[in-house]
């Protein structure tokens, strides 16, 4: 049953297969609580995980970490595999996989900077009005025109104390901009403090490429993001998952149909993405989902009820697991109507009345077929998972996180001279310095220099927002960020700073920063011109 390019749901009359060369023109699974989502979303991860597909999915209830463990056997598994025709075929196995946590606790942090996210998602995430959102955006576009990079919190209220603190010249330029709109704007980013976004925005940021990753045996890497904590900020986890699949399409190359996905991504819970969305937003997930398929990522949607997603997503999602719905209430009713309208009609039994019969591991399947047509619906029964059915124990967790390839690129945090620390020495405040302090004060008085911005601007890294960085660049980025942590940055600060003072005099002061930074920047640029 199972076959190199397809992945194996389970039986109805005969084997049901999603095929691989199709499988980016995404996907839906519904169904009540309790009917077997959560396993048939194991069972898809680990089917495309062993093809040598990377998957990332969330892990709402915490179960789904079980699939980083080999399953074990029991009684109704076994029957399940006899059921089915595949007791010779089912073994047990686990995933590679890579837990994260945007909280960095349950996993790997997840992080990315204020400029990355961009002032739209930023304004769906606190909640703003229309005038506010206006704020925000002429924030983000003054902190471009003058290269004040916007990597954590303290940048965005540094740059907004800026805005009130400059209202009058700033609103003769780009609108009117009241202390009291600022006000607002920054009320919000102190809710989305408490929410806990401190811990989201900053660097070292996530790159795409940890989440594509397969191993040397060619199965592709699970990213688990632990999300049970996270649910008790559903408009933090929407705006997440909405930013990955942006950042996904914006630097991932066009492909077309590729033999298989490039990565496929589960978006359980799927209503929180679409609940109580402004029109701006919903544009933007309908662009993505409609666009991204060319980019070979197929997007899956995870959700109880059909009537979740909009219309204009659900007639993107090609291939379908429908478990069981319960017709309640007139809403429950109509979601089943709805449910059974969208599967092409099978003669041997109606839809609608199966929606309502199936039992806890049975669905309703429909995937495309080679030529992109849907197959009729069958009734079927989901295969047993491979891997463990229920949560890894912390220390199983500890040590897989102990042992995984990106432990030491996000494990710490990394604080360069940004938005906060310019506008600091500018203001002639306290501002502290990047990297906890431990710059001696120079960056902040202006007599040092921060080797990352100016190598950043060096090798064209420190991009601004919405622009992409080529492959070059970002090996460049990473290269800055590791340079920056080491005692080569303070070296060629110190070098910086004889240089300047050379030129201006001891008592120079920010002049002669001024210079030494200049100066350095120019030697270090025609020494990269000259490679």
């Amino acid at each position: 049953m199972l076959q190199a390019d397809k992945v194996y749901l389970g039986t109805s009359e005969k084997p049901e297969y999603l095929l691989l060369p199709l499988a980016n023109r995404h996907g839906l699974v519904t169904g009540a609580t309790g009917t077997g989502k959560t396993v048939t979303l194991q069972v898809l991860a680990q089917g495309f995980s062993d093809a040598g597909v990377p998957v990332f999915c969330a892990d709402i209830k915490g179960d789904l970490s079980g699939i980083a463990e080999p399953g074990e056997p029991k009684d109704f598994l076994a029957k399940r595999a006899a059921q089915i025709g595949f007791a010779d075929e089912y073994k047990f196995s686990a995933c590679p996989v890579i837990f994260w946590d945007l909280f960095g606790k349950a996993g790997h942090p997840i992080r990315t900077t204020i400029s990355e996210m961009g002032p739209l998602l930023l304004s769906r995430l606190m909640q703003l009005n229309e005038v506010q959102e206006g704020v925000l955006t002429i924030a983000f576009r003054i902190a471009d025109e003058n290269g004040w990079l916007l990597l954590d919190m303290k940048d965005l209220r540094a740059i907004l104390n800026y805005l009130a603190d400059n209202a009058d010249t700033v609103s003769a330029k780009y609108g009117n901009v009241t202390k009291a709109s600022v006000g607002a704007v920054q009320r919000g980013l102190l809710l989305l403090e408490n929410q806990g976004g401190d811990a989201f925005f900053g660097e070292p940021a996530l790159e795409i490429k940890d989440i594509m990753r397969t191993t040397v045996d060619g199965r592709g890497m699970v990213s688990v993001l632990a999300a049970d904590q996270l649910m008790s900020s559903p408009r933090l986890y929407a705006t997440f998952l909405l930013w990955l699949m942006s950042e996904l399409f914006e630097q991932l190359p066009e492909v077309g149909d590729p033999d298989k996905p490039r990565l496929v991504f589960f978006f359980d819970e799927a209503h929180l993405l679409f609940d109580e969305a402004p029109k701006p937003l919903l544009d933007r997930i309908q662009q993505v989902v409609r666009l991204i398929r060319s980019k070979g990522v197929g997007v899956y949607f995870v959700t109880q009820n059909p009537l979740d997603v909009p219309d204009t997503v659900l007639g993107q999602l090609g291939n379908r697991v429908q478990h069981a719905l319960r017709a309640y209430t007139p809403r429950d009713q109509k979601a089943v109507k709805v449910a059974a309208d969208t599967f092409r009609p099978n003669p041997a039994f109606s839809t609608m009345d199966a929606i309502t019969q199936l039992a806890v591991g049975e669905a309703l399947v429909s995937t495309l077929e080679p030529k992109g047509v849907p197959s009729m619906v069958e009734r079927t029964w989901i295969r047993p998972p491979s891997s463990r059915i229920g949560p890894v124990t912390d220390a199983e967790r500890a040590r897989i996180m102990a042992t995984s390839p990106v432990a030491l690129a996000y494990d710490k945090t990394v604080d360069r001279e940004s938005a906060y620390e310019i506008l600091g020495a500018q203001a002639g405040g306290d501002a502290a310095p990047a990297n906890g302090g431990t710059s001696g004060g120079d960056a902040a008085q202006g007599g040092g220099i921060d080797l990352g911005t100016i190598l950043g601007s060096v090798l064209g890294t420190n991009r601004k927002r919405g622009e992409r960085l080529t492959a070059t660049q970002r090996v460049a980025r990473q290269v800055t960020r590791t340079v920056t942590n080491n005692v080569a940055g303070q070296v060629v600060a110190n070098v910086g700073k004889s240089i300047g003072e050379t030129i201006a005099g001891p008592s120079g002061g920010k002049m002669g920063g001024s210079i030494g930074r200049a100066i350095v920047r120019g030697m270090l640029g025609g020494i990269f011109r000259g490679n």
